[in-house]
């Protein structure tokens, strides 16, 4: 190391206050003092490169937090934020602990001219790279002052404050001393014959004028807790490194010195780890590959069905179980049943192309489609044989019973069953009092529903007002009162969109034109359905149809969202809300 005059060292003290309070006010400054070991240990404030802290007799800084890091190669760093308070002076305390072991050859030597005072790092531009200063690095003659390296190239940077002096790329080979002359670069490489002596030094050696850095190479170990997992497992990453200043897995991206990590590839994933420190750069790999294939079975649990359905009440049906299992995957569906488990089985209830009377002779195909996130797929199908006949119902059940929007308001007036209703429910009567003669345990279930304007707390009892009132006019006809139950359901129970557009499209009371008035008129339309009475003959299960009277003479009355109801109506209210919005 240089001798400097006392001087010296003050007008470098000076040029070390004037570099770091530039950013603020120089009378609002506070001061930073400094109490570090080692005396060659080195600072960093907010990033920018200071000084060895034996030259530092104080720094100004601005008023508030800053960053403080003091390095010195071979030891434990030191990192923390420091409160500056204008016109105050703050100590920093710092005693560096030793940290690695030797470091052993094949070694190289540089010679760093020209670069005194400037923060030396290899590799890098944060502290973590710093190796010295130059007046640590710059004779090679009586007292050394060098920087051993093992072989490689080395990127260079000189920094001083927050300016990079010099930087530049240079090659060591070993026994080889290479000198640098900043800013010229690379002077000359010459022989180094202490090299082939050292086997293993200590990573940092200071003497009376003379200092020694020896800088080790980095270790890095990267391994997989499992190598071969299936479609959405996980392994583990663990890894280990020393001596680097910036570790990276590919494709994870940065990570700690040391760690683990829980990885869930897709596919087969080579894992890179590059480990750079000042003494260069090394790399480990791990492989983890992935089983995409999908194994996956369907089968029903018997090969045919019989099937039985008297009216709309199916009598005999075997509800043959359909089976599946799949292994691999993340999503499993069934044709028909849609999103199911990874393995299952589902009771079927099997419902025949077939509607009108007459032998069923048909097969079902059901096909399973899995899938996972790797890009794996399976298809299986399986086939029903179905058997049996539809039985010409033995009771007609004209169709439900449709009431206007928000009616009734009592029981005490029949004006919510207009004519066409009225006529319904007439038919109803006369064809049950000639049934129940002959099937004395036969009865009729009215149930009500009601449109979903409104809250369910009104809808309920309006769709139970109108069970009732179907019923009284029912045994008003003859039909005996304990030969009917009621029941409500409010909106629980409405037919959507999908249904009732099916609905219209099956009605061939419709003219093509008509049909096509009412499909743009849906969303009404599924207003209409849904304020009905449906009636459902027991214990055959027979329902009526819910053919809406499009043809009647009261069907605007009917159909009309808003209906007869008046301003204050729930239904009515809600409706025109929505209409507004």
């Amino acid at each position: 190391m240089k001798v400097q005059t006392q001087t010296s060292r003050f007008f470098l003290c000076v040029a070390l206050l004037v570099t770091a309070s530039g950013i603020s006010g120089f009378a609002q400054d506070g001061k930073l003092a400094f109490h570090v070991r080692p005396d060659q240990a080195y600072v960093f404030v907010d990033d920018r490169a200071i000084s060895e802290s034996s030259k530092i007799y104080y720094l100004k800084l601005s008023p508030g937090e800053h960053k403080v890091e003091v390095v010195n190669y071979g030891y434990t760093s030191s990192t923390q934020k420091v409160t500056i308070a204008a016109g105050k002076t703050t100590m920093v305390r710092v005693t560096l602990g030793p940290a690695g072991g030797t470091v052993p050859g094949p070694f190289g030597a540089l010679t760093i001219n020209g670069a005194d005072r400037s923060a030396i790092l290899l590799n890098g531009k944060t502290p973590d790279f710093f190796v010295g200063h130059g007046d640590e690095f710059n004779n090679e003659w009586g007292w050394k002052q060098e920087l051993v390296v093992p072989p490689g190239t080395y990127q260079i940077s000189a920094l001083s404050g927050d300016k990079e002096v010099w930087s530049g790329s240079v090659d060591v080979a070993a026994n080889k001393r290479v000198i640098i002359d900043i800013p010229k670069g690379v002077r000359e490489t010459v022989d180094w014959p202490r090299g082939e002596k050292l086997s293993t030094i200590p990573r940092f050696t200071v003497g009376i004028a003379s200092a020694t850095v020896a800088v080790a190479k980095p270790t890095a170990q990267l391994s997989a807790t499992t190598a071969q997992i299936n479609c959405g497992d996980a392994s583990q990453l663990n890894w280990t490194s020393t001596d680097a200043g910036r570790v990276e897995i590919a494709p994870v991206g940065p990570v700690a010195n040391s760690g683990q990590q829980s990885i869930q590839p897709t596919q087969n994933t080579t894992y890179n780890l590059t480990a750079t420190g000042p003494g260069g750069t090394v790399t480990s790999t791990a492989t983890v590959n992935v089983n995409t294939a999908i194994q996956a079975n369907l089968g029903f649990s018997s090969a045919d069905a019989h099937y039985k359905r008297v009216g709309d009440k199916v009598v005999v049906n075997d509800s043959p179980a359909l089976n599946w299992t799949s292994a691999n995957a993340s999503a499993v569906s069934i044709d028909t049943l849609g999103t199911v488990d990874a393995s299952g089985s589902r009771t079927l209830q099997i419902a025949p192309k077939k509607t009108d009377p007459g032998p069923i002779d048909e097969t079902l195909t059901y096909t399973l489609n899995a899938s996972n996130g790797c890009g794996g797929t399976a298809t299986k199908t399986a086939t029903l044989h179905i058997v049996g006949s539809i039985v010409q119902p033995e009771i007609k059940l004209a169709r439900s019973v449709y009431f206007p929007t928000d009616r009734p308001r009592s029981l005490r007036t029949e004006d919510a069953l207009l004519d066409s209703e009225k006529e319904t429910l007439k038919s109803i009567a006369a064809a049950f009092i000639q049934y129940v003669a002959d099937e004395p345990d036969a009865h009729l279930v009215l149930s009500g529903h009601a449109d979903k304007r409104g809250p369910q707390a009104y809808n309920q009892p309006l769709s139970e007002r109108r069970a009732a009132l179907a019923k009284k006019f029912l045994v008003e006809q003859g039909v005996a009162e304990d030969k009917i139950e009621t029941q409500a359901f409010g909106e629980e129970q409405n037919l959507d969109a999908d249904q009732v557009k099916q609905q219209i499209e099956q009605d061939t009371s419709l003219s093509p034109d008509d049909r096509q008035k009412a499909l743009r008129r849906l969303e009404t339309i599924v207003y209409a359905y849904n304020r009905r009475v449906d009636i459902t003959s027991k214990p055959t299960g027979q329902e009526s149809p819910r053919d809406y009277p499009f043809t009647s003479q009261d069907y605007v009355s009917l159909v009309d969202r808003n209906g007869p109801a008046k301003a204050g109506s729930v239904e009515l209210a809600a409706e025109k809300e929505k209409v507004s919005q």
